[in-house]
């Protein structure tokens, strides 16, 4: 089954119709998200997402995009433990909005809250919270929800901002990020772009004051600092790689 959305199998808008009967029981496990080596973030999660991860921004969208690496290799997420745990000190929202999710019309104005229809946690049983009450209507807890991805969707749209101006300052710099995991043998990180410093002490002064001012300055700085979790990462490549630990 093809994977929507990176973490989402089979998305479907949540309606009295379909679901009306259906509960949902929080899992902690993140098994879900196992292979993801990546995760996007919004710009109000830098400051707690630059403890554990490395923050880089991608290539190839328009505009560049803040995301939090897993993993060394493709499909490997090395912040799943082995029964499920997230082994990091912070939880990206990304991964915390599943198994709900928004879906947009083409011009991106409207939004359908949607459900993993795949998700272990979703029932008929009455196991866990209900998403429709006994009138049809959303219950609390959906509505908590539907909060929490207006909120994600909102600052979607201002970390959006943030990569354009970054791109049109012209202060990203594609990079790749030689990692050796034991001897001679290594593996090459692609596909992501940082912050070029020199590039940042050039800017006019008048720039970097609205920067200063638009908080931008500091979300810059925290992804810099953020980058020396490649070395944190390299660490629990070796672990990982290693018989007998965890």
């Amino acid at each position: 089954m093809t994977k929507q959305l990176l973490i989402y199998n089979t998305v479907t808008p949540l309606t009295r119709r379909d679901h009306g009967e259906l509960a949902y029981k929080p899992t902690s496990s993140f098994d879900f998200a196992h292979g993801l080596n990546a995760a996007p973030l919004v710009a109000a999660e830098f400051l707690a997402a630059a403890v554990d991860y490395a923050i880089v921004f991608s290539v190839g969208t328009e505009p560049p995009l803040p995301a939090a690496l897993f993993g060394i290799n493709p499909d490997q997420n090395l912040f799943v433990g082995k029964d499920g745990e997230w082994l990091g000190r912070y939880v990206p929202a990304f991964l915390r909005r599943w198994p709900f999710v928004f879906s947009t019309d083409a011009v991106g104005e409207t939004y359908t809250l949607c459900i993993d229809e795949t998700a272990p946690g979703l029932n008929r049983e009455n196991r866990g919270e209900r998403l429709f009450d006994g009138d049809g209507e959303l219950t609390g807890y959906t509505q908590r929800i539907m909060d929490f991805l207006q909120e994600f969707q909102a600052q979607y749209e201002r970390t959006k901002a943030f990569g354009q101006r970054l791109h049109d300052l012209g202060l990203l710099q594609t990079v790749e990020a030689q990692v050796t995991l034991s001897g001679e043998q290594s593996r090459t990180l692609t596909g992501f772009q940082i912050v070029n410093r020199d590039k940042l002490k050039s800017l006019p002064a008048e720039t970097v004051e609205q920067m200063f001012r638009s908080d931008e300055l500091d979300l810059i700085y925290l992804h810099l600092f953020s980058v020396r979790n490649l070395e944190q990462l390299r660490e629990k490549a070796l672990q990982a790689r290693t018989p007998g630990t965890d």
